[in-house]
């Protein structure tokens, strides 16, 4: 290997004192602008090339903050215009480097650099030579995209921090109540009471670790099925049937209406999960005596599935929130409802694994609808006009469009 290119490698992986070395041995690489009038050597050809094809952003600094070299994947962040640095940040670095002779930090790049939103950037600087603070040297910065791992990071942080909380809640309730039924063993109407409210936070506990793993499996713990055909009018059905029980306790009707025959790719169990957690939803958020309508049809190459209740409804500073894991815009009424947090979240994420969406509108005191959009699994023929055993459901959304 040739030292311009051992020089190379050493720096990505790390080798600083290799590369001290070689250049050390190598005056004539004191500068890498690959200007010089005569013909380059084949080793520093060679190298500009390799430096030009690695992925990581590379940038030679001169002692004149100068560029001496930038590769097409620092160019294409945007931080160098010529011979110049464009971030402030990033100078600062080669300062320390030169100071210090090695560096490591992460440096978040303005937006309008690259023109997709704000990126952090890992950056490792090196110093290429001996130099000292009186006579520094020029400085290698390496930098490469971090934003999803540092975002990723932050968001298993916040999960674990969010599942210890929300585990300690029907944990310590258990020890509670197991305390006071040891208590009022001479007591069996307490002791009853007492085994009653264990009962409610178990099934509480039980559903919120079934919910986690669900959502862990969505998030990519497993891949995803392979994509089929599937029934909407079936997702429906189960759907509705999973939650009459507890509708039909509060005293709830649902209605299923829309247009009959649709079929999506997708996997059905997550879609009959989707489609429940919306109507679960709606349930505990609905007064007595009152519709939930559910219903689907075609639009612009997809399935859209409503579901609308007339509700509390959603305040307008929550709305794009309650998808969030955890979220609940009225924490108060958490235990009443009985709800985890992790529903709406589930419904998401089933939705993005089947490149669909799901939104929300609600007001206030009037109810909420919320749609789920799923790609449909090729053209629908218009709907034949003809009794239904139910009628469509006139959602909130479907009146405002």
């Amino acid at each position: 290997m040739s030292p311009l290119v051992a020089l190379v490698v050493g720096l990505l992986l790390g080798g600083v004192v290799a590369a001290t070395v070689i250049i050390r041995s190598r005056p004539d690489l004191g500068r890498f602008s690959g200007d010089d009038p005569g013909s380059p050597a084949p080793e520093a050809a060679l190298t500009r090339r390799l430096v030009d094809l690695i992925d990581p952003a590379i940038v030679f600094v001169a002692t004149d903050d100068s560029v001496l070299l930038a590769n097409p994947a620092a160019r294409a962040l945007g931080i160098v215009r010529g011979d110049r640095l464009l971030v402030p940040e990033l100078l600062a670095v080669s300062h320390d480097v030169r100071r210090g002779g090695s560096s490591r930090v992460d440096v978040r790049l303005p937006g309008d650099l690259v023109g997709s939103g704000p990126r952090l950037v890992g950056v490792h600087g090196v110093r290429l030579d001996s130099g000292t603070v009186a006579r520094p040297g020029p400085v290698a910065l390496v930098l490469q995209d971090v934003t999803e791992a540092r975002r990723v990071e932050a968001v298993r942080r916040d999960f674990v921090a969010n599942v210890g909380h929300e585990l300690k809640t029907p944990v310590g309730a258990l020890a509670l109540l197991a305390e006071a039924i040891e208590g009022a063993a001479d007591d069996p109407e307490a002791v009853q009471r007492f085994a009653g409210r264990i009962a409610v936070e178990a099934d509480r506990l039980g559903r919120l670790v079934r919910e986690l793993i669900d959502l862990s499996r969505l998030q990519g713990g497993e891949p995803l099925p392979e994509l089929r055909p599937v029934d909407v009018d079936r997702v429906l059905a189960e759907a509705v049937d999973r939650t009459r029980t507890a509708a039909r306790a509060k005293k709830l009707d649902i209605v299923v209406g829309g247009q009959p025959g649709l079929v999506v790719r997708g996997v059905e169990s997550q879609l009959a999960t989707a489609v429940t957690n919306l109507l679960a939803n709606a349930v505990a958020y609905s007064a007595g005596e009152s519709r939930i309508a559910v219903g689907a049809r075609a639009r612009s190459g997809f399935a859209e599935i409503a579901v609308t209740d007339s509700g509390i409804g959603i305040p307008r500073a929550d709305r794009q929130r309650v998808f969030e894991r955890f979220y609940r815009v009225d924490q108060s009424r958490a235990s009443s409802t009985g709800g985890t947090g992790l529903g709406l979240a589930i419904v998401k994420h089933v939705a993005s694994n089947h490149g669909g969406s799901v939104s929300v509108w609600s007001e206030e005191g009037l109810g909420s609808t919320f749609t789920l959009r799923i790609p449909l699994a090729g053209p629908v023929d218009p709907p034949v006009a003809g009794p239904r055993s139910a009628p469509a459901p006139q959602t909130l959304e479907n009146e405002r469009s």
